[in-house]
């Protein structure tokens, strides 16, 4: 009996103990109540479902009649005005001029309503899209079903689910297309919508989720979201089953499904082509509700009442007991006691529990170990970078050539090149700093590149272009330009005597930063640089690049990307990718890293 016990799992334990005490008096259950209780549960349940269906399609509604308002500030915006007026002209050279300005609109439209996939105008002159989203050029908007139906109907049309075919990876999305020319004078411009189906699918979802299933269906049947080859297609398509669909706003009936009694709950969308939703629930399943309530009457107020109040002291220290013993082991643990364990003969929940809890100490102690390993190759990571842009042959290069220059009498440019190498010190050492600003990282590499440009006189000039004032003032980790500009003075023109040309190029939009460094050097093969990085190091070839990609990894994780492009004989261009954070918080994960 013993080992049957703990064999059994914490929750048939509790049940066996609650049911012999349960039994003594189920006799005395009400019968006369359940008939009464049935039918209001009933009731209560017809009324719920009914109202969720109904709150249901009213979001619905609102989201869709949204998203066409939204599309409506479009059409009176001052870029869209503008780009139809080139339309009317048939005037296509300021296509591009188009395309750019109506960017900040389109990203206006998408940030407010995040159901919106993607959008797209098309016009005689050109197609107008987000630019961050990839065209599928091939397929064309006026070749597409959409556009004979729209053409065939005379006003904005809703499109059911199906693969967006204007765009790069072809997602679910329902379209709402609607006539853009805003004037008579112009004709064939048009709105295509896009919204996810997902997002649709979720928002019904979480309003249902009492339902055993739900459906957005047109007028024939056929699903508004999701895909026409499921089984259930075929009966809901039937005629007999949309007879019972009345014209008013919203209802319900009953239907049967392979000998099963259901309820079904409907409601009508005002937006749509006669979209209804509807939500089926099994009239047993409803009904179960009345079982509890058979054992909840008599037994709870007076046998279940008094046993339990006589037994549940005895019971609860009996069955939590090991509960109260992992409670003790977890309070040792907030102590920093990382040796307990947790050791039970039962094989229970309770025990699968302080079994979990057993390996997450040891995931703990791992984490910790991993933690220190990680820092100290992060710390060798930094001197290495350090002394990659101090190599022996920079410092000797630079400094003989402040003595020719000293020799010479240059007295200025010895100047210039002797306080330049002290800032490149004091910068390169940053009191110990992890990250620093922008803008002292940007001073670093242009000393740096005074420095080179005095030892390789006319071999190349540079420049940095900022796009905006605000990013000299975030924070990245330091030493991450001057390894990029090196590589390009080393290798890129190391076959080079003049007429090299460095470009370092910084912009941002609210959640990326973009660092690009490029030059007109010899090129380089990036198929097999890429194939290099994600091998073991065995030479310096490569070093820079590998040290910035492991430190970005180090201080961003997947939030930052390095892109390399070049053409042999051309140049090269690398670019850096990087979510901006908060920089109190970038600050904190630097200061735990230290």
């Amino acid at each position: 009996m013993k080992q049957f016990l703990y064999r059994l799992s914490f929750k048939k334990r509790i049940w066996v103990s609650f049911v012999l005490l349960m039994t003594l008096a189920i006799a005395a259950s009400g019968w006369s109540s359940y008939t009464i209780s049935a039918n209001i549960v009933e009731q209560n349940a017809l009324r719920l479902s009914q109202d969720t269906i109904n709150k249901s399609s009213q979001m619905l509604d609102e989201k869709l009649k949204k998203i066409v308002l939204s599309i409506m500030s479009l059409k009176i915006s001052d870029s869209y005005r503008n780009m139809l007026d080139d339309v009317s002209l048939m005037d296509v050279s300021r296509y591009y001029y188009h395309l750019s300005a109506l960017q900040s609109m389109l990203a206006l439209l998408k940030f407010n309503d995040d159901f919106i996939q993607s959008i797209l105008i098309s016009t005689p002159i050109g197609d107008f899209y987000p630019t961050n989203y990839t065209r599928l050029s091939e397929n064309s908007f006026m070749k597409s079903e959409m556009y004979q139906k729209i053409k065939s109907m005379q006003r904005g049309v809703w499109i059911e689910s199906h693969e967006d075919t204007f765009f790069y990876g072809k997602d679910r999305v329902l379209s709402f297309v609607v006539d853009g020319s805003a004037t008579k004078y112009v004709e064939d411009v048009y709105i295509v919508v896009n919204i996810k189906e997902k997002d649709l699918q979720r928002m019904i979802f979480d309003q249902i989720s009492t339902s055993s299933g739900y459906s957005l269906v047109n007028k024939e049947g056929k699903p508004v979201i999701g895909h026409e080859d499921e089984e259930y297609e075929i009966w809901r398509q039937d005629t007999a089953f949309l007879g019972k669909f009345k014209e008013e706003k919203n209802g319900y009936f009953n239907t049967l499904l392979d000998g099963e009694d259901f309820l079904v709950n409907y409601s009508r969308l005002e937006v749509g082509e006669n979209w209804i939703l509807y939500g089926m629930q099994s009239k047993q399943a409803v009904l179960k509700q009345v079982d509890a309530i058979k054992w909840t009457t008599l037994l709870a107020i007076i046998g279940f009442v008094l046993l339990t109040l006589l037994l549940s002291n005895v019971l609860t220290d009996l069955l939590l007991r090991p509960l109260f013993r992992l409670h003790r082991l977890m309070k040792r643990v907030e102590h920093n006691d990382l040796d307990v364990r947790f050791e039970s003969p039962f094989q229970d929940e309770v025990s699968q529990v302080g079994t979990r809890f057993n390996s997450m100490l040891e995931e703990i102690k791992k984490l910790i170990m991993t933690v220190k390993r990680g820092e100290e190759e992060k710390r060798k990571t930094e001197i290495k970078a350090l002394s990659a842009q101090m190599e022996p042959h920079f410092l000797y290069n630079t400094l003989n050539t402040i003595y020719c220059k000293s020799v010479l009498g240059d007295t200025e440019d010895v100047n210039e090149m002797i306080l330049s190498l002290s800032t490149m010190f004091q910068l390169g050492l940053s009191q110990g700093k992890d990250i620093i600003r922008i803008e002292d990282e940007l001073m670093h590499v242009r000393h740096y590149m005074t420095l080179q440009q005095k030892c390789y006189e006319d071999r190349f000039d540079f420049q940095v272009e900022v796009e905006d004032e605000s990013i000299l003032q975030l924070r990245i980790p330091k030493l991450i330009l001057q390894p990029l500009v090196e590589n390009s003075i080393l290798h890129g023109f190391k076959d080079r005597e003049e007429g090299g040309s460095i470009r370092i190029v910084l912009r941002r939009t609210k959640q990326m930063l973009y660092v690009s460094v490029e030059d007109n050097g010899v090129g380089m093969d990036v198929d097999g640089l890429l194939r290099s990085m994600d091998q073991t190091l065995v030479s310096h070839k490569g070093y820079a690049l590998r040290n910035i990609a492991h430190r970005l990894r180090l201080f961003y994780g997947e939030d930052a990307t390095m892109h390399y492009d070049s053409e042999p004989g051309t140049g090269s261009k690398v670019q850096l990718i990087i979510t901006l954070r908060e920089e109190n918080k970038v600050y904190e994960l630097s200061e735990q890293l230290v």
